[in-house]
């Protein structure tokens, strides 16, 4: 191999480098993995680029006439978002001020999430499925929004972006063309395709449950909803929500966080 085809090489792997951050405070709950970010993708990049790919996932639904087609519906998903859009700020103190959207799909798939910069969708099969309470809606919301203030998805499409680098440096030094993606494409794709890993997952349950009860909702609900969902599945949870069956250690974990946050609970019933 030429020795430029070696730099190009050795230059994606530097350009590739991840540094180590600390996304939110620990809150209640303790989270407090430190993650590593590639700097090729920052978190203005990521809001910016969730930004353009909602938009893409909003116009397509309005297209098919499948965008908040019940009020009634579109006023309680929006109402749970704007309680619990305040308590972020336990853990991001920017949070509370970004760019908030929420909307409500109509699909008969059990689905909903938040993408990167406060960019939110529920599925009307999540509400006429489960039919769940508000509390249990909130644990479902809590959980998503906790995946955009850890920027989960950042974390993964760092590690699809240089991936993505290294191959196309390699290809190009090798004469085999651009193997790159777009960075909004990549966005689709962790928010809507690719599941979490099981390490988010979890911090986005514990995580969640704190902002429900900071926002007025019982934290516990975040069982039932579990419950109700391995029900629904046949002993498996939603593809969205875990790539993992419901298994008794999540709900023990549930349990245990739920009612470490019920002080939390309690002093938001009273206020």
């Amino acid at each position: 191999m030429k020795y430029s085809a070696w730099f190009c090489i050795f230059a994606a792997v530097a350009l590739a480098a991840c540094e180590t951050v600390q996304t939110t405070q620990g809150g209640a709950v303790g989270v407090e993995r430190r993650q590593s970010m590639s700097s090729l993708v920052s978190s203005s990049q990521m809001d910016r680029s969730a930004a353009e790919a909602y938009a893409k996932v909003i116009a397509e639904a309005s297209k098919k006439n499948q965008l908040n087609r019940d009020s009634a519906l579109v006023a309680r998903v929006r109402g749970v978002a704007n309680r619990l859009i305040p308590s972020t700020s336990a853990f991001r103190a920017d949070a509370p001020r970004w760019n908030w959207e929420v909307n409500v799909i109509s699909s008969d798939e059990v689905n909903a999430w938040c993408m990167p910069g406060g960019k939110i969708a529920v599925y009307t099969g999540l509400l006429t499925k489960l039919n769940p309470t508000d509390d249990e809606l909130a644990a479902v919301m809590g959980h998503e929004i906790a995946h955009a203030l850890r920027e989960h998805g950042r974390e993964r499409a760092s590690e699809q972006m240089a991936q993505q680098l290294g191959v196309s440096v390699l290809s190009a030094a090798l004469g085999l063309g651009d193997a790159g993606a777009q960075l909004t494409q990549t966005v689709l794709e962790v928010t809507l395709s690719l599941p979490h890993s099981r390490t988010h997952e979890t911090e986005a349950d514990r995580i969640g449950v704190e902002l429900a009860a900071r926002s007025g909702y019982d934290p516990r609900a975040a069982v039932s909803l579990w419950e109700k969902m391995g029900k629904l599945g046949g002993g498996k949870p939603p593809e969205w929500m875990s790539t993992h069956p419901s298994d008794q250690t999540r709900i023990r974990d549930l349990q245990n966080y739920s009612e470490r946050v019920a002080p939390l609970y309690e002093a938001a019933r009273r206020r």
